[in-house]
């Protein structure tokens, strides 16, 4: 049974039932029109990616229970832990368990929104699901199996000096463009503690200069904000203008000017020259823009052509390694990195300096203030930690 017919029969069966009387109301017959805006409604219900991860969750466990003759809609608990089981001791080539504990998890989670959206309990609240999860989790730790795997935090020093080292090595008009990029990338990642997705989806216009704060970052929406609330973040001026925020977004701006109003010549004649950064810019007049509707981050060329689409999460993740190995860093720590790493290194360091997790919060937009205790946990171990006090 696909999504969109998952979603259809939910139309129907889920359509007043008249449980508080006696009476049994008739399904309504929908357009396919009415059925087309209401399925498209309900896929805008989460992010791209969840949408997708539950359509594919869903579409692999009605396939399963067809071939072993079950009814995956309404599914007993019984067979949703028949499933979760058997799925559990797939193994790959090399011997390692096909499946981690938070896919099993994910996938008793699509489980139970498909089971819902045609009004129907979720097997996932019945206790047998619960126990096989608990148990399937215990299994896994013991024998340490698909342990959860975090990406290393890129902390401020380490940027610091990728970014002072890209931009020794930078001598071709190509190259100084592409330092501006990444620096800013970096930089800002950092400041604003940004997601992947949220660095993608960053646009001219969201980006204030403000003459006391630095920069006002509006992000739309985000992982946890899908109805677009919108929250602002700052990237205030620092002290050296090696790690200022603001700095280094004014010289990647004066690229995307320069593009704007010349093409590529005119970013030719802007970096043609040596572009050593001795100083704070971020206090110079800054150049008006024509068109804010367009990606702050963008794809650069082999041949310096600038593209005109925003750079993916995953080009972002590549350009986080290979400027972490222009910069020096080690092998294993590279190996470590992620797009997510610019993130968990505000966190680390926040806690670091002492920074409360409602604090760390208003800049980071996690939900919860447990999520940001992973970080404590992971990453900072002396953070709150009593062995500190037989320090000498």
């Amino acid at each position: 049974m696909t999504i969109e017919t998952t979603t259809r029969a939910a139309i129907v069966i889920a359509a007043p039932t008249a449980r508080e009387t006696n009476e049994v109301a008739a399904p309504p017959v929908l357009s396919p029109d009415a059925e087309a805006r209401i399925v498209a409604a309900l896929e805008q219900r989460h992010a791209p990616s969840t949408a997708r991860n539950y359509r594919q969750d869903w579409e692999k466990f009605t396939a399963w229970c067809t071939t072993h003759g079950h009814n995956a809609l309404p599914a007993h608990p019984a067979v949703v832990a028949d499933y979760l089981t058997n799925c559990a001791d797939l193994r790959t080539e090399t011997g390692e368990r096909a499946y981690s504990m938070n896919t099993l998890a994910r996938w008793v989670a699509s489980i139970n929104y498909w089971h819902r959206a045609v009004d129907h309990r979720g097997p996932g609240e019945y206790q047998l699901i619960k126990d096989t999860i608990a148990g399937l989790r215990r299994t896994y730790a013991a024998a340490g199996d698909r342990p959860v795997k975090r990406v290393a935090p890129l902390e401020l020093a380490e940027i610091e000096h990728i970014v002072t080292t890209l931009r020794s090595q930078a001598s071709a008009w190509q190259a100084r463009m592409r330092e501006r990029r990444d620096s800013a990338l970096l930089l800002l990642g950092f400041l604003g503690a940004f997601r992947r997705s949220e660095l993608s989806d960053l646009q001219i216009r969201d980006v204030l200069i403000h003459s006391s704060d630095g920069l006002h970052m509006r992000v739309r929406r985000s992982k946890t904000d899908q109805t677009g609330q919108g929250l602002v973040k700052a990237a205030p001026v620092a002290l050296t203008h090696t790690i200022c925020g603001p700095c280094t977004y004014r010289r990647w701006l004066d690229v995307l000017t320069a593009h704007q109003q010349a093409g590529r010549p005119g970013i030719i004649r802007l970096l043609r020259t040596a572009d050593e950064a001795t100083g704070h810019v971020c206090h110079l007049p800054h150049p008006d823009v024509d068109d804010v509707d367009v990606p702050v981050f963008r794809p650069i060329r082999v041949n310096g052509n600038l593209g005109d689409t925003a750079l993916s999460g995953q080009a972002i993740h590549a350009v986080y390694r290979r400027a972490a190995q222009a910069g020096g860093l080690s092998p294993a720590k590279i190996a470590q990195l992620g797009g997510h790493s610019v993130r968990a290194g505000f966190v680390t360091e926040a806690l670091r300096n002492g920074a409360q997790p409602h604090e760390i919060q208003r800049q980071t937009g996690h939900a919860s203030p447990t999520t940001v205790g992973i970080y404590a946990r992971e990453h900072n171990p002396l953070t709150g930690n009593a062995v500190t006090r037989f320090a000498r």
